[in-house]
């Protein structure tokens, strides 16, 4: 491993393994190592005995649950947005060719106790049970100026300033209701927390403006989500495809791999088996560097839960998001329902996968996720993991480390590519062109 690089990029996380195929792509010569023998790292998907082997070591799984390779868990469970930035990188890279995917059945909320689907055209909307009569019409009027909405033509603005008007503002103009309110800023905005209501409007118009282009990609589908086919885990190993492609070269099963700092405190490559690869700088997860490098911004619980059957209440769909706003079940952010099934390959024959995933706010994680796992109906089987979510806090610029933040609670991948995007541009010096392919559905 005596040779030297470009860059090293330690951990085969969905971001490290963007970032690789993204600077392979740009021209640079790419190490990429990780401690684990499998891709994915935090955000990989597990057959059945490794899940077991995390979480459970020394016990197996029950023969009812079916083979082993049957299963793709997904460890940090999250939808594409059909016109989403995950997507633009996806195609613009042509990833795509090495990737499968299925729409997703539908997107629902919670609202005082009942779950309902998020509506996806005007006759959703006129059958939903979300508002009544008069309230569908204001809404449907707030979205129309949404949609006509243009930054580049004062004619659509209405005579607001949306850089300087608060959400808040901007929702009592149209007289959008309190639980109108509530759906549109977390389901189809996708805000984690009631905080955006006193930001300027125009990130929340933009943010349902996308909701509403990814319902629309694919008009045959009635959600603005995808999901590729065997799992998360297929997504870091088709960008290591891209970086390999490029002359990146992968080493996995590295367990005692070190970041080598040269006499001014600067990354200068990475040791492994008591050989050193020299390098520029390095990429990785919080993991592989030293902790006073990064700090702990939050920690996350998720439930992983193995079921016989659909989530009730969701029309029979073997692939659904609920999300549950802060306001519904008294909390400080959202909370999270994921589910697939073994319509996507991730599950036996019958089988679903249930996740629950939330920001803990309390001394019990796995207390607060009560409410969301009452929705599921009965489970077979039920893991629960408690992670911390780490951010850098160091000068990438005076130590080359390049460090990825960890996966929030959310079940979007949204955040996750604008770390990337943000990185690269730190990197590279430029912005990532992402001008729009077209994406064929499988």
């Amino acid at each position: 491993m005596d040779e030297s690089y470009d860059v090293c990029v330690c951990g085969t996380g969905l971001k490290e393994c963007i970032l690789s195929g993204l600077l392979s792509v740009a021209g640079m010569k790419v190490l990429h190592l990780d401690r684990n023998g499998y891709y994915g790292g935090e955000s990989a998907s597990l057959s059945l005995s490794q899940l077991y082997e995390k979480f459970r070591p020394g016990s197996a799984p029950s023969e009812t649950l079916g083979a082993s390779r049957d299963w793709n868990v997904d460890l940090v469970p999250k939808f594409m947005m059909a016109n989403g930035l995950l997507v633009k990188v996806l195609v613009h890279t042509e990833v795509t060719r090495y990737l499968e995917f299925k729409a997703v059945d539908g997107s629902y909320v919670l609202q005082k106790g009942k779950v309902h689907k998020v509506p996806a055209n005007d006759m959703e909307a006129l059958r939903s049970g979300l508002m009544g009569l008069f309230e569908k019409r204001r809404m449907r009027n707030y979205l129309l100026y949404v949609m006509d909405y243009n930054e580049k033509d004062p004619k659509t603005w209405k005579g607001m300033d949306l850089t300087r008007m608060p959400m808040s503002e901007l929702y009592k103009y149209w007289g959008v209701a309190e639980d109108t309110i509530d759906f549109l800023g977390h389901a189809v905005a996708l805000h984690s927390s009631d905080n955006y209501l006193a930001q300027p409007a125009l990130a929340t118009v933009k943010k349902t403006k996308l909701y509403y282009e990814s319902v629309v990609r694919f008009e045959e589908t009635n959600s603005p989500y995808i999901y590729p086919l065997y799992g998360l885990g297929e997504l870091p190993q088709a960008f290591a495809r891209l970086s390999a492609v490029y002359g990146g070269t992968y080493m996995l099963n590295q367990p005692g791999m070190t970041v080598a700092y040269d006499a001014s405190g600067k990354a200068c490559g990475v040791t492994s088996e008591g050989s050193t690869a020299a390098c520029k700088f390095v990429v990785g997860d919080p993991s592989y560097f030293a902790p006073e490098k990064t700090r702990v911004s939050h920690k996350v619980v998720r439930a992983i839960c193995f079921m016989n059957h659909p989530i009730p209440n969701t029309g029979d769909s073997h692939s659904v998001q609920i999300i549950m706003p802060q306001r519904q079940t008294g909390r400080k952010s959202d909370m999270y329902v994921f589910c697939c099934s073994y319509a996507h390959n991730v599950a036996s024959k019958g089988k679903f996968i249930a996740f629950v995933c939330a920001t803990v706010e309390t001394d019990d994680p796995v207390a607060e996720l009560r409410p969301a796992l009452a929705l599921l109906g009965p489970v077979e089987e039920q893991f629960f993991d408690i992670s911390e979510v780490r951010e850098p806090v160091n000068d990438p610029s005076a130590d080359g480390c390049f460090i990825t933040k960890g996966y929030d609670a959310t079940t979007h991948f949204e955040s996750t590519v604008v770390d990337c995007l943000e990185l690269y541009k730190k990197i590279t010096g430029k912005e990532l062109d992402l001008t729009e392919k077209e994406l064929t559905q499988q």
